[in-house]
């Protein structure tokens, strides 16, 4: 029966991951009948290979959202899509380092450190001289605060969803241990290794963070849903003894699981919104986005 389970692991992680992935019909069938559509970047140098795409006028203030674990840019297509934050930011949604189009050499980068400062020369797309609103979720969250932490000055407002951040309650599953196995690993889809490599450092990574919480010097919006099976929730607890004195708000969702962004959009739209009001008035011509193809740019 082991052997047998063994066996069938990567056929179930294969399945389960499909569902949260996209292709590339997939991703223009989505665009096919929208007006606005993403433009593709791609940032790179000796260093680093990173997949952008953007949706807005890059004089408008920045939005940056960092996925997490497996994941790709894709994963915020709601938010992308929605003709609000359209008129109001410059969207920007990145392949994190390792993922998806964003993949430089065959090792998983799991540093939290080389994430941030990979991530945030994405904010080189933006022209608006603006700092950004930087929004993770998941494995993203610890990520988006590093950046935040690294770059105030770069960064206006600071948003985690469903954080994993308290290194003593990262959840592990009876089948984790199984996706290191080499075996298993050649039947996966590599997104899924690099995840896998991402959470057993994970910890780790987290505990580096600890003393750096309190260095934060941006506003913080925190979300946590009650019914989230992949992040403890406890892990607002942590987030309120970490960010003690800061200028932080806590939001505790008791039905909400993990994917907050979607099963809770509108929420999450107002608490944007909100951060208009730090910036100064966009353009008159700036009131739609460009109705935009699907081309891709390289930066060096």
């Amino acid at each position: 029966m082991k052997y047998l389970l063994f066996l069938l692991l990567p056929i179930l992680f294969s399945s389960c991951f499909r569902r949260w992935s996209m292709n590339e019909r997939q991703i223009r069938a989505h665009y096919t009948d929208r007006a606005v559509k993403p433009t593709f970047y791609t940032i790179d140098n000796d260093s680093i290979h990173l997949h952008c795409a953007s949706i807005g006028y890059d004089t408008l203030p920045p939005l940056l959202l960092v996925h997490g674990a497996p994941g790709a840019w894709y994963g915020y297509l709601r938010m992308l899509d929605d003709t609000l934050l359209q008129r109001n930011f410059h969207i920007i949604s990145v392949d994190r380092p390792g993922y998806a189009k964003s993949r430089k050499g065959r090792k998983a980068i799991t540093s939290i450190d080389q994430q941030a400062n990979a991530i945030v020369k994405a904010l080189r797309l933006n022209h608006s001289g603006q700092p950004a609103l930087v929004l993770g979720r998941s494995f993203g969250a610890p990520i988006a605060a590093r950046i935040a932490m690294l770059y105030p000055e770069k960064v206006q407002h600071l948003f985690m969803v469903a954080a994993p951040i308290d290194p003593e309650k990262e959840k592990f599953w009876w089948f984790s241990k199984w996706g290191r196995f080499p075996l298993v690993k050649l039947f996966l889809p590599r997104s899924l290794n690099t995840a896998t490599a991402e959470k057993y450092s994970h910890v780790s990574e987290l505990k580096r963070l600890v003393p750096f919480w309190q260095s934060l010097q941006v506003p913080v919006t925190f979300m946590q849903g009650g019914k989230d099976w992949i992040v403890d929730p406890s892990n607002l607890d942590f987030a309120r003894r970490s960010l003690a004195g800061k200028d932080a708000e806590f939001l505790f969702l008791p039905d909400a699981g993990h994917l907050i962004t979607n099963s809770h959009a509108a929420l999450v739209r107002e608490l944007i919104m909100r951060c208009t009001s730090c910036y100064a008035p966009a353009p008159s011509d700036t009131t739609r986005p460009p109705a935009l193809q699907l081309p891709s740019k390289t930066f060096h």
